[in-house]
């Protein structure tokens, strides 16, 4: 037994070889993190990379980015957003590629126009006060600021690109590429003028394409009209056909009612009606009603009839109606046929549906079909009935200015009011359904015709590119050729350009892009000139869009009459300009190539970014412009619920830096699954830095391990110790999975194994058992020296498998160890030898750690009961039956891999009252005290110690290892 009382002859702590690393245990990231950008900034890192895989004759790999739209600071989602593009970049440098990624942004659009307004509107001025030269010239001063204010954010996240050259939407150069792009549509023919509803915003003053319109629930009227027959069977005669709509606005633009044939509809009389109501019906008894079968006895029912009986069947073709507000107004008094449409269903409603053609995409279809050309106008800009509208002339459908400004206007109820005093309305209530906002004011949109550039999806295009394919047909080829992450994403775009109408182009706004082309005033078609282009692009290059604005249509016409030529002042959709972001950033320029290898967004960029730019290049180039895409989901908070500041829910990106590091959100972005929904908040946060702490004390303990490691002491492996052998064996299996994630963009399958394999594998097993090794052998002894091999492997392949996750900390700790070397960032992952495969080690340590299981459950229900202290006090004899479980400690040391200072292991099951654990069957532990003294230095109790009169109170090894430290330290001879 061990005489704890005995003090020690000599002190021996200056004899052991503890860690040491000028490596903090405390990362102090906040102030570590700026120290290492200015590093990067001076070497100048980026360009780097770039010049060393050059030199090194290095495959290209282009990453474009999509442009963040340059309004605010930047917030968790694009922290998220671009976190995961410089993993691409820098996970893509680390396996060998030459990276080109340009961050860029997107200037124009709705979002600063309002911005400028406000600024105005606080000066006491309008918007038309000012000239379109002043505006532009605030909306590009207002971009640029918060241009920088975001690159000065992305930087502080660790990411990496060509900054010095980023581009911008609103830059010269890109807002003549992107005018080039739309003169290729067209001069192939692809674009046309049509007067048909598209989604509109009264908010916003402008018409809004299908990317850039969201739905949420919302609450609207519905009104069950009768429109009285005119002309049809003798059925049908002073019946009504009766409608349901959500639109009561909608009625003065009433020109048809469509029904489908495979619909059966009849004759139904109203007999009685429900007694004790409230209010007085609109329906009577005697009133004839024309309904479909299925759904009359929905309608009967809001009409609060009680009982009704049904005449018979009528036939709906050739039908005509009178319109229900005809004997209001002369106005009104035009026919209203009922028109066949497969649009017209009988799961809701009437089975009949009022038809519009101004104000929704199905009547107007319908309304076509049917031989019809003219389009009512009955909604002006402003959301309000043109003063021609009869009875409702100036009447807002809703509300555009004001606290006000997107709820619904007086039209509603005007409606409602005449079709009462008409006698046609049978029955109103409220429904709360999807409904269709801008994704930018969040206010409702109208469907409303209106004359509007399109690009068309469906006309077979006669040019190289498209070599008579529709623009449909080319866009849905290049998606079946495009890589998806997560390959879901394919069907999700896909069923998007199916079902998507003609690309709605123009906007009535200020500050974008111009549909910089001239119309021939008799005929209506654009002219194409390709002198007049050149010239139109050229001044645009020069002087920014404001040349189109600003210069008269003769610096352009060239020998055209200007008075011949409309010039057309719209602006295009600002999906438009960033389509065409390719055409300006990866052609053109040196070191990259078209098309880009990876987009990368989020998943509503399927109908937004990712969409615009296969559509802009497979319209001019006949191909998407990239050969994949990977997609991220959205940021929730912890609850997984949206962030709203109102809420009090929002992470702030800044403010997790300035407390905790950039490293945090890296680590964090790393960790979740990407590829859906992820949730951050503050509990999630405290375990991310948890993990990163983790990380931190492994890669400390391997600095201060290393200390004064040199290359001569490298042991081979044919010399090493099994747990060596085992070691090399996981970093070969993981350096193979490593790879495979990043080329799959997989990185939590990065982060996560290397986690596991820190905790479970180097700190609890490796760590743990070659600690007294590590502390108390020799300098020269081989075990301890291959030890030191082994990590010094791991410490080269942890600081390159990390590097493009946690940069900072791999930074700090490769200029730890290497404080002359060149950046960690600049070097390609190491190749792991074939030969450190070893599945006979990682089979025997699967079987070793069983056994170590049981020992280790025993020793600790030793302690809890007080009849143990340290492991190392423990002489465990572990009584094994599997005689393969046995086997697989051959060549072991029992006592080493147990961390106790003495264990015995003997074939067989074992007594009775030893201890078990039920999830390793046949091992059994009598978890007996070492015999011996305690080593001095070790602390190991064996009773070999004092076996060395020059040392009496330590064991051999130690005696022999202190031996040589007194030698090489001039105390003794050894």
């Amino acid at each position: 037994m061990a005489d704890d009382a005995e003090k020690p002859a000599r002190d021996y702590r200056e004899t052991v070889f503890l860690p040491e690393t000028p490596f903090p245990m405390r990362a102090g990231l906040p102030q570590k993190e700026p120290q290492i950008l200015a590093r990067w900034a001076e070497i100048d890192l980026y360009h780097a990379m770039r010049a060393e895989r050059q030199r090194a004759g290095a495959p290209l790999f282009v990453l474009h980015d999509g442009p963040p739209y340059a309004n605010g600071a930047i917030h968790i989602g694009h922290a998220l957003q671009k976190t995961l593009k410089d993993f691409v970049v820098r996970s893509r440098f680390l396996l060998g590629y030459d990276v080109d990624f340009v961050p860029g942004w997107d200037c124009h659009g709705l979002p600063i126009e309002w911005k400028i307004e406000e600024e105005l509107r606080a000066q006491g001025r309008r918007k038309d006060e000012v000239s379109k030269a002043e505006f532009r010239t605030r909306c590009r001063e207002y971009a640029a600021h918060w241009i920088d204010v975001q690159r000065e954010g992305f930087k502080r996240l660790g990411v990496i690109g060509d900054w010095e050259n980023r581009y911008a939407t609103m830059d010269y150069g890109s807002e003549a590429a992107i005018v080039a792009e739309f003169h290729k549509f067209a001069a192939s023919g692809q674009l046309y003028r049509g007067s048909k509803p598209v989604m509109w915003s009264p908010v916003e003053r402008t018409a809004l394409a299908d990317a850039e319109v969201e739905y949420h629930d919302h609450v609207s009227p519905t009104i069950w009209v009768k429109f009285p027959v005119a002309e049809g069977s003798d059925a049908a005669r002073g019946a009504s056909v009766v409608i349901w709509t959500t639109t009561p606005w909608t009625i003065p633009a009433n020109r048809a009612v469509s029904y489908n044939p495979d619909i059966a509809y009849s004759v139904y009389q109203v007999e009685a009606m429900e007694g004790g109501l409230e209010f007085e019906p609109w329906a009577k008894p005697g009133d004839r009603l024309i309904v479909a079968d299925k759904l009359a006895a929905d309608v009967m029912a809001a009409a609060k009839v009680a009982k009704f009986r049904k005449v018979e069947a009528v036939d709906c073709q050739g039908m005509v109606c009178e319109h229900p507000l005809a004997a209001l107004d002369t106005h009104y008094s035009f026919q209203v046929p009922l028109l066949a449409g497969d649009h017209v269903t009988d799961d809701a409603g009437t089975g009949f549906v009022h038809t519009a053609p101004g104000h929704g995409a199905d009547d107007y279809a319908v309304w076509l079909a049917h031989g019809h050309r003219e389009i009512p106008d009955t909604v002006d800009p402003d959301g309000a009935y043109y003063p021609h509208v009869a009875l409702f002339g100036g009447l807002k459908v809703l509300e555009t200015e004001g606290k006000k400004a997107g709820k619904f206007g007086p039209a509603n109820g005007a409606v409602m009011e005449k079709l009462i005093e008409a006698g046609r309305l049978l029955a109103r209530g409220r429904l709360e359904h999807s409904y269709p906002h801008s994704w930018r004011s969040k206010a409702p949109v109208i469907f409303r015709n209106t004359p509007q550039w399109f690009i068309r999806m469906d006309e077979p295009v006669d040019t190289p590119e498209l070599g008579g394919r529709t623009l449909r047909e080319t866009a849905l080829e290049a998606i079946e050729a495009t890589a998806f992450h997560p390959a879901q994403g394919k069907n999700r775009i896909r069923s998007m350009v199916e079902s998507r109408p003609d690309w709605l182009i123009s906007r009535q706004r200020a500050w974008g892009a111009p549909l910089a082309m001239f119309v021939d005033k008799d005929t209506g078609q654009p002219l194409h000139d390709p002198e007049v282009d050149r010239r139109i692009v050229d001044a645009i290059r020069a002087e920014g869009a404001d040349a189109w604005f600003t210069r008269p249509a003769a610096d352009f016409l060239g020998s055209h009459d200007p008075d011949r030529y409309e010039k057309v002042e719209d602006i295009l959709d600002v999906w438009f300009d960033s389509g065409s972001t390719h055409a300006f950033t990866l052609e053109g320029r040196a070191h990259t190539r078209w098309p880009a290898d990876l987009y990368l967004e989020g998943s509503d960029q399927h109908r937004g970014w990712f969409q615009s730019s296969l559509l802009e290049s497979s319209g001019t180039r006949g191909r998407a412009p990239y050969n994949a895409i990977l997609t991220h989901g959205f940021v929730m908070d912890e609850a997984g619920e949206k962030m709203s500041k109102s809420k009090g829910n929002v992470v702030d990106p800044e403010r997790v830096i300035g407390e905790s590091g950039a490293e945090i959100i890296r680590l964090w972005t790393a960790m979740i699954d990407y590829s859906d929904d992820c949730r951050i908040g503050k509990t999630i946060l405290q375990t991310t830095s948890d993990a990163y702490r983790k990380l931190r004390n492994t890669v400390r303990y391997l600095l201060g391990a290393l200390a004064d490691y040199s290359p001569d002491e490298a042991v081979e492996l044919d010399q090493m110790p099994p747990l060596e052998r085992f070691i090399l064996h996981r970093l070969w299996e993981l350096d193979g999975q490593v790879r495979a994630a990043y080329e799959a963009y997989l990185f939590q399958d990065v982060i996560r194994p290397v986690l596991d394999f820190c905790q479970d594998e180097l700190s609890a097993l490796f760590f743990d058992i070659r600690r007294d090794s590590l502390y108390c052998d020799r300098p020269d002894a081989v075990r301890r020296r291959a030890a030191r091999t082994v990590m010094d492997a791991v410490f080269e392949r942890l600081t390159a498998w990390l590097s493009p996750l946690i940069p900072f900390t791999m930074e700090e700790a490769w200029t730890t160890r290497y404080p002359d070397a060149h950046s960690n960032c600049l070097r390609v992952i190491p190749q792991t030898p074939a030969e450190w495969r070893n599945d006979a080690e990682a089979a025997r340590w699967a079987k070793v750690q069983e056994a170590t299981s049981v020992v280790t459950g025993a020793l600790e229900v030793e302690r809890r009961e007080k009849r143990l202290g340290a492991a190392l006090e423990a002489a465990p004899k572990v009584h094994i039956a599997d005689a393969d479980l046995l086997a697989a400690f051959d060549g072991l040391d029992p006592a080493e891999v147990f961390r106790t200072s003495q264990a015995t292991l003997v074939a067989g099951e074992g007594p009775p009252g030893a201890f078990r654990l039920a999830e390793v069957p046949g091992v059994a532990v009598e978890p007996l005290r070492a015999e011996g003294r305690k080593c001095a230095r070790s602390w190991r109790i064996l009773p070999e110690v004092g076996s060395d009169p020059r040392y009496p109170d330590l064991s051999l090894r130690d005696a022999d290892a202190v031996a040589a430290w007194d030698a090489a330290h001039g105390k003794v001879d050894a």
